[in-house]
């Protein structure tokens, strides 16, 4: 019989389009005051003002989320039981910043920065595993809420992703150190981290450089129809082997053709929706791994998994096949259930119906092609540093 993998409390969802504006005050001295200069033989050294941006994640943050457990069991077809253990990487090349899905369940359009369980569940789920290859900082930002879905405002917008950019240059201003970096964003994380490289990233020659790919799942990243590069950005295109660098990993998982009124994987008359398959970058169809936290409530997700599983995650290899998709006007990572009798380990469900298909599952599905990708390219940018 059939086990199946069950959301609780479901928060991963779309948020529309953003856009900002900023304006600069500069006030101006009296000209009869001056102000001295310090003498030349005296060194001064100003402290440091205080990192007053929330961090959900940060490498020397304590009982960071994204920096857990990461011991592993595996189950095969006959229920088989293979143990992996894992420890994050004690000086990794690059920087992964991540950017949490809608998630908050506070009462108002746009959440404040306290954290709530549910930030901290979706860090697990989703940005954990990378912390093998990266070091991962993860800001709390004001997105909009889970009151708000399919009503979102113009303002609302404006304030998640003025948010976010805060705690981007604040991340740059401190803590980059003019590394690699790897963007990761689910859905409404994928919308703002979309608007940032587009407005913020490509129009910086030295930003851009330091990109070594973005992971943008479930945010309808936009390309001309048949193309790989075009619409959403002008310079990251789709990656499309490990050793790439500077290039875009994007997709929407479905088991279905998204239907004609779906939320994903469907674009304007001359576009269409960016699938970059984990499994196969290159096309055509592979195997997926796919992780998942097991056993552990959060307030976000309950996975429940296979009995006698006792490490922190679990993942089930040779389950799923996956293969980017293009018919009808819809572009999608199609999920295949490829078990034969007798596999009791757990099948996938639309939770959120149709439209969405496997929504929340994307930055599981394949979590385990995803941090390996991410390795190969950290060793790709590294040789061209």
């Amino acid at each position: 019989m059939k086990r199946w993998v069950v959301v609780t409390v479901v928060g991963f969802v779309a948020l529309a389009g953003c856009s900002s504006s900023s304006s600069h005050a500069t006030t101006t001295q009296p000209a009869t005051t001056t102000v001295p200069a310090a003498p030349a033989t005296t060194a001064t050294t100003l402290p440091a003002p205080p990192d007053t941006q929330v961090w959900l994640c940060r490498p020397d943050k304590p009982n960071d989320p994204c920096l857990g457990d990461l011991d592993s069991t595996a189950v095969g077809p006959d229920g088989t039981k293979t143990v992996t253990k894992v420890s994050a990487a004690t000086d990794p090349r690059i920087d992964c910043f991540y950017v949490y899905p809608t998630v908050s369940p506070q009462p108002t359009p746009n959440a404040n920065l306290a954290i709530d369980p549910a930030e901290v569940g979706a860090a697990v789920a989703q940005a954990e595993r990378y912390s093998q290859v990266c070091r991962v900082y993860a800001p709390i930002y004001r997105q909009g809420t889970l009151v708000g879905i399919g009503k979102r405002s113009a303002d609302s917008r404006k304030i998640a992703f003025a948010s976010l950019l805060s705690a981007w240059n604040d991340y740059l201003a401190r803590y980059n150190d003019g590394r690699g970096i790897v963007l990761i964003g689910h859905s409404q994380g994928s919308i703002v981290l979309e608007q940032l490289i587009s407005e913020y990233i490509e129009p910086d020659a030295s930003l851009r450089a330091r990109i070594v790919s973005a992971i943008l799942l479930g945010g309808n990243v936009l390309v001309p129809a048949g193309k790989d590069v075009g619409g959403t950005f002008k310079d990251f295109g789709a990656c499309r082997s490990a050793a790439q660098v500077g290039c875009v990993i994007a997709y929407s998982s479905f088991d279905h053709t998204p239907p004609a009124d779906s939320r994903f994987g469907r674009a304007r008359t001359g576009q269409q929706v960016l699938c970059t398959n984990p499994a196969a970058l290159g096309g055509g169809a592979g195997a997926i791994d796919p992780y998942y936290p097991a056993q552990r409530m959060n307030g976000v997700i309950s996975f429940t998994t296979t009995p006698g599983v006792t490490t922190a995650w679990v993942n089930y290899p040779n389950l799923f096949t996956a293969e980017c998709e293009n018919t009808g006007g819809a572009s999608w990572l199609q999920i295949t259930d490829i078990r034969k009798p007798g596999d009791a380990r757990p099948a996938l469900a639309d939770a959120l119906g149709p439209t969405w298909g496997l929504h929340i599952y994307d930055g599981n599905i394949a979590l385990g092609n995803l941090v390996d990708i991410v390795q190969a390219q950290a060793a790709a940018y590294a040789s061209k540093s």
